[in-house]
């Protein structure tokens, strides 16, 4: 009982101690702006804002528009909700405005219209150009005066120089609101490009009407604001950005469409361009001017250095280059500009600033001031000492069979059966699949342990012609339809042309490839898709293989006339926003007659071999200008004039003696350029070698193969350089060549058989390397 009394006393303490407490809370004092005891408080609208302050709207005669949504905030910068706004105009036959809603007409509102007709339905444009001020009321506070600019319907604005005569000539720099602007930078005409990290203030003209009707309005219609449709693979790093001032600031190279924003609506104003690169040097620690190769041991990484300058001299940074290897199996290149070799071999080593991701620019704009033109470095030649064991794969066009030979290990693996007979094969650089082409379908092979069939596609018959460095395109050609298609890895269509294709080759880059097809010359890009020559070359002769040169600046193509062209458009500029291009133009030709040619990996040979009228190796001696001066340690950027890039070459011709050849197969040059070998259908039983030299001729040789074999129908060399794998006629084995000693050291038995179970020789092969443990 005495607990209870004690609570019950408690709980009437408690509550006029509560009931006083919640009688404070309701009568706190207000706080004052001013610190005092009287004038506004916090929590009151103090200031109204409309949006933007200097820069206003621009509307067309009869145009709507809507006032943005004002901000209220009190005497201390916080937020405060009002619940209505009230809107008026100085000039409602100018600029008319809904007091409720803030929706804009540029002429007069209909107001009491009748009918049925609720009042701000329609604008009634009155044909007047001026600028006219709107301004919001809440809580007794008057936002600032918003310009509204009223003027003719825009119909073009155009990006260019500053006036001679604000009078006859007005830009938007004329008018009076340029002055609130603060430009410094000083205009940008459109007829040249800006070094990167320069400014330079956009200037436009404003037109009304079209042909003789059309009236320069600029100083009617306000402030422009400016944007850049960037292409640039990176947002982070555009090409141009642009302040709200219309100062543009030029980033990483290449052109860009600058839209302007006028009207609530977005017009092509003209384009922008940061100067492309004019050269890349690309060095390393150890490099020379000599470009003698730079030893580089497995695991070891090596950086390269590329040092880039625009077209005006000035040093280009940040750029989106790619470093490619011509043997990424052992040597690969990547994104960073460190190489870390992993096998033993040897690499040519180039950077590359390729469009889209490296000085892109819109279809009509490629070559105008150099941007949307690719551009390549200097050649770094990288040898990484050791050996390689090597999986051979071998088959033929005449077997339904496969087999593999890894030589860690002791004997061939069984036959693989496949769908049906291959007439071509080729791996990819990683060594994981394997393509071969039938006239029924496509046969894809998993190499990755032992031999398996991933794939047979019906859809795509035809005879496999290449696959792209990284793997990710195969290139077929069909000549039962006509086409040559470019496919995936999964093998969805990417694109698909008309022609018959012979042979084909990606540059490094997985970009572009090249591909000869009789009397065409098909190639394939990225960036302008397909360009088709036919004839194939101005001789009217037809093209029969590819070589792409070293650097990827062009391609070689084989045929009774030996022919180049180069990687950069040959361009025509009409004023400065047009430019006719002719891609890939033709780039050099020689009398020399070729059936097969081949790049050596030093850049300075392209080796050719013929049938016709004698078996016969040709070696041009490339030589790659770069500007004014040629030589493989140096840049090589695109010409200047309509003639395309320009190869120079003085022929090297020897009869290949001894040799009986209808055909010849392949010209197979090893990866650090010592030497090279032919292959041919025919008789001797020879192999033909050929060393070329820095300067002047070669040195032909031969090695005699062993046993019964009459000719090397098909051969390839280790990546170490080390061994050419050979498959032969007259023996149907495979023959090991000391590619040093020019020896043939051994043989290997393949057992590859034909329908009827005779033996038949090895015409289709190809490699990848591994550890020799």
């Amino acid at each position: 009982m005495r607990r209870f009394v004690t609570l019950f006393v408690l709980f009437l303490f408690a509550i006029p101690f509560g009931a006083s407490l919640a009688g404070c809370k309701h009568n706190l004092a207000p706080t004052f702006c001013n610190q005092g005891d009287s004038g506004p408080t916090t929590g009151q609208a103090a200031f109204i804002t409309l949006q933007p302050i200097v820069y206003g709207i621009s509307l067309n005669y009869g145009e709507i528009g809507q006032v943005q949504a004002p901000s209220t905030t009190d005497c201390k910068g916080a937020t405060v909700s009002v619940g209505k706004y009230t809107y008026g105009t100085t000039d409602m036959t100018l600029a008319d405005i809904n007091p409720s809603t803030g929706q804009l007409c540029a002429g007069t509102w209909n107001r009491n219209t009748g009918g049925g007709i609720a009042d701000y339905t329609y604008c009634n444009p009155t044909n007047k150009s001026g600028t006219a001020y709107v301004e919001a009321q809440a809580d007794g506070v008057t936002s600032n005066p918003l310009p509204i600019f009223i003027h003719p319907i825009v119909t073009s604005i155009v990006l260019g120089g500053a006036s001679a005569n604000c009078s006859t000539d007005p830009t938007t720099a004329c008018c009076p609101l340029a002055s609130v602007n603060d430009i410094t930078a000083p205009p940008y005409d459109a007829t040249s490009c800006v070094s990167q990290n320069q400014t330079a203030q956009l200037v436009a003209r404003v037109y009304a009407g079209t042909g003789a009707s059309r009236t320069n309005i600029s100083c009617l219609v306000g402030h422009l604001q400016f944007s850049a449709a960037d292409t640039s693979a990176s947002s982070t790093s555009p090409v141009v950005s642009i302040d709200q001032n219309g100062v543009a600031t030029a980033g990483q190279p290449g052109s860009v469409l600058i839209n302007a924003n006028i009207s609530n609506a977005s017009s092509s104003a003209g384009y922008f361009s940061t100067c492309a690169p004019a050269s890349i040097v690309l060095s390393a620690p150890g490099s020379n001017s000599s470009n003698t190769p730079i030893t580089v041991n497995q695991n070891n990484p090596l950086p390269l250095t590329a040092t880039v300058l625009d077209t005006k001299g000035n040093p280009l940074t940040g750029l989106s280059l790619e470093y490619t290897s011509t043997t990424p199996t052992t040597i690969p290149g990547n994104s960073s500009g460190t190489i870390t070799p992993v096998l033993a071999g040897a690499a040519s080593l180039s950077a590359i600033c390729q469009p889209n991701t490296c000085n892109p620019a819109p279809y009509n704009q490629i070559g105008l001031f150099g941007n949307g033109k690719p551009i390549t470095s200097n050649s770094i030649d990288v040898v990484t000492p050791g050996t390689n064991s090597t999986v051979l794969y071998m088959a033929s066009t005449q077997s339904q069979y496969v087999v593999s030979r890894d030589f860690t290990q002791t004997g061939s693996s069984p036959l693989f059966l496949l769908p049906y007979k291959p007439n071509s094969m080729v791996i990819t650089q990683d060594g994981s699949t394997i393509y071969l082409g039938s006239p029924t379908a496509l046969m894809v092979l998993n190499a990755i342990g032992n031999l398996s069939l991933t794939r047979t596609d019906l859809s795509s018959p035809g005879t496999v012609l290449a696959v792209s460095p990284d793997g990710s395109d195969v290139v077929i050609t069909d000549p039962v339809k006509g086409t040559v298609t470019i496919e995936n890895s999964t093998g969805s269509v990417i694109s698909s042309y008309g022609g018959v294709g012979t042979h084909a080759e990606f540059s490094p880059d997985n970009q572009t490839v090249y591909i000869s097809a009789g009397n065409q010359v098909l190639i394939y890009s990225t960036v302008t898709g397909w360009t088709s020559y036919t004839p194939a070359t101005t001789s009217n002769t037809p093209v029969t293989d590819v070589a792409v040169t070293v650097p990827a600046v062009g391609a070689y193509f084989a045929g009774p006339v030996t022919t180049a062209r180069g990687y950069c458009a040959a361009s025509t500029s009409s004023g400065a926003t047009t430019v006719s291009n002719v891609f890939f133009p033709p780039a050099d030709s020689s009398t020399t007659v070729t059936d097969r040619v081949a790049a050596t990996d030093d850049g300075r040979h392209i080796l050719g071999a013929t049938v016709t009228p004698v078996p016969t190796l040709d070696d041009l001696q490339v030589q790659i200008p770069s500007g004014n001066t040629a030589g493989p340690t140096v840049s090589i950027a695109c010409p200047t004039t309509a003639s395309g890039l320009t190869f120079s070459s003085t022929p090297f011709t020897a009869p290949l003696a001894g040799v009986t050849a209808t055909a010849i197969t392949g010209v197979i040059p090893a990866s650090d350029s010592s030497i090279a070998f032919i292959t041919y259908a025919g008789s001797g039983g020879l192999l033909p070698a050929y060393a070329p030299t820095n300067n002047g001729l070669g040195t032909l040789s031969y090695v005699h193969l062993s046993g019964s074999a009459t000719a090397p129908l098909a051969g390839v060399l280790s990546s170490d350089n080390a061994t050419l794998y050979v498959g032969t006629a007259g023996d149907n084995l495979v023959h090991l060549i000391n590619s040093k000693a020019l020896t043939d050291s051994s043989t290997i038995t393949p057992g590859l058989v034909s329908p009827t179970g005779s033996a038949v020789p090895v015409d289709l092969i190809v490699q990848k390397p591994r550890k020799t443990t």
